[in-house]
C-alpha cells in the first residue's frame, strides 16, 4: 500500500467562470482523493449548477457563496467546510485547467511523510517549464517572488502566487483563517501567515498550461496593492520575529545598521549642502565621518539578512501537533482585519464578510 493510500485527502476547487474546464479537471482527479469541494463563488455562469447537472462523481460536493468573495474567500470557505470532514491533507486546485491533477500525489506525499507542512507549485523550477508562460507573467512573478522572500521569510521558495497547493489539516487548525486576504493576494498572504507559525514550505516543480482560460488577474490593477501588502507583511514579520517574540543577534544588527546608515546619510547630506553654499570643499575627515557609518551599516544589514536566510523553517511541525490544537494567535486581530479591508479598497474590489457554511 502506498503512503498516500493511508491518508484521507480532500480537494477544493474555487469556481468562477470555469464551466469550460472544470469538468475536465474533476475527471482527472485520481482515486487517492476522498472528497472534492467545488465552491461556486457567485459565478455569473452558475458553475455550481453546471457541475451538479453534468458531474456524476460521488465525491463532488458543491458549495455556494451568496456573494463573490474572491479567490481567497472561496478557498477559505472550502477550508472551513473540509475541516468538518477531518481529512489529513487538503489540496487546492484551480478550475481553469492550468493545473494538472496528475501532479496531486507529488504535492500530498511530502506532507504525509512529515517532511513538509505546506507544498506549493513552482513553475520556475526549470527553463523548459516557462515555454508556455506569457512573458508578462514571467517578469511579474519573478519580481513578486523576490519581494515575497522579504515579506514571508521563505528564502528558498519561488513563484509565490502559484495557486496549486496542499496543506496539512493540523496546520489549518492552528491558523486563523479569517485573517487571510480574500482576493488575489491570498497565496502571498498565506505564506506570511505560515511563517508566523514556523511551518515548513516545500516547492513542487510543475508546468502550467495556458489556453483559452480567462484570468481576472490584471497586472496594472494589482501591482501596487501587492507591493504594499508585501511591505506591510515584511515590517510586521520583522517586528514580531525579531523584537516581540525574540531578540537575537540579527535584532541588534538590523537596528544598528539602520541607525548607522541614517546617521551617515544625514550627516553627509547636511555637510554637502552647507559647504556647497559656502563654496568650500569637504575635508577627508568629513567624508570619512559620513562614509564609514554607511559602510559599516550596510555590512551589518547584510549580516542581518544572512541570519534571516539561515532562519528559514527547516522541519515540519504538524507531526508534533494534535488534532485538537487551537489556533495560534500571533498577530493582532484588529490589525489584520483593517489590513484586509484596506488592501481590498486599493484593488477597487468589494470586501464582503465571509459567508458561513
Amino acid at each position: 500500500m502506498e503512503v498516500i493510500d493511508r491518508a484521507r485527502v480532500g480537494v477544493i476547487i474555487p469556481c468562477y467562470k470555469v464551466t469550460r474546464h472544470v469538468l475536465g479537471v474533476i475527471s482527472r482527479i485520481g482515486p487517492e482523493v476522498d472528497q472534492i469541494f467545488c465552491i461556486d463563488d457567485a459565478c455569473p455562469d452558475s458553475s455550481g449548477d453546471f457541475i451538479e447537472a453534468h458531474c456524476a462523481d460521488p465525491r463532488v460536493r458543491v458549495l455556494r457563496n451568496e456573494q463573490n468573495l474572491g479567490v481567497g474567500g472561496a478557498v477559505v470557505r472550502g477550508y472551513q467546510e473540509v475541516l468538518r470532514s477531518n481529512p489529513d491533507v487538503v489540496v487546492k486546485i484551480d478550475g481553469d485547467g492550468q493545473m494538472d491533477p496528475a501532479l496531486l500525489r507529488q504535492f500530498v506525499i511530502p506532507i504525509i511523510q512529515g517532511v513538509a507542512d505546506y507544498t506549493k507549485g513552482n513553475r520556475f523550477y526549470s527553463p523548459e517549464f516557462l515555454e508556455q508562460m506569457p512573458s508578462v507573467r514571467i517578469f511579474g512573478n519573478a519580481a513578486l517572488s523576490f519581494i515575497s522572500k522579504l515579506s514571508s521569510g521563505y528564502w528558498d521558495i519561488f513563484d509565490p502566487t502559484n495557486g496549486y497547493t496542499a496543506i496539512s489539516v493540523k496546520i489549518l487548525r492552528i491558523m486563523r483563517l479569517d485573517t487571510l486576504h480574500k482576493r488575489y493576494f491570498f497565496e502571498s498572504d498565506m505564506l506570511f501567515r505560515l511563517s508566523t507559525i514556523r511551518a515548513k514550505v516545500v516547492d513542487i516543480p510543475m508546468v502550467a498550461k495556458y489556453a483559452d482560460e480567462e484570468s481576472g488577474l490584471k497586472i496594472n490593477r494589482i501591482l501596487m496593492p501587492f507591493i504594499l501588502g508585501h511591505l506591510r507583511n515584511m515590517v510586521k514579520r520583522i517586528g514580531y520575529n525579531y523584537y516581540l517574540r525574540d531578540f537575537n543577534v540579527a535584532s541588534v544588527e538590523l537596528f544598528a545598521s539602520l541607525l548607522l546608515i541614517l546617521f551617515g546619510t544625514s550627516f553627509g547630506l547636511l555637510k554637502w549642502i552647507t559647504e556647497s553654499a559656502q563654496g568650500e570643499v569637504a575635508t577627508a575627515g568629513t567624508v570619512m565621518i559620513s562614509a564609514l557609518p554607511i559602510i559599516i551599516g550596510v555590512q551589518l544589514f547584510l549580516a542581518a539578512i544572512s541570519y534571516d536566510v539561515s532562519s528559514t523553517p527547516r522541519e515540519a511541525i504538524h507531526p508534533n501537533l494534535s488534532n485538537d490544537t487551537e489556533a495560534l494567535d500571533f498577530l493582532p486581530a484588529e490589525c489584520d482585519a483593517g489590513e484586509n479591508n484596506s488592501l481590498a479598497a486599493e484593488e477597487k474590489l468589494p470586501m464582503n464578510s465571509l459567508v458561513k457554511p
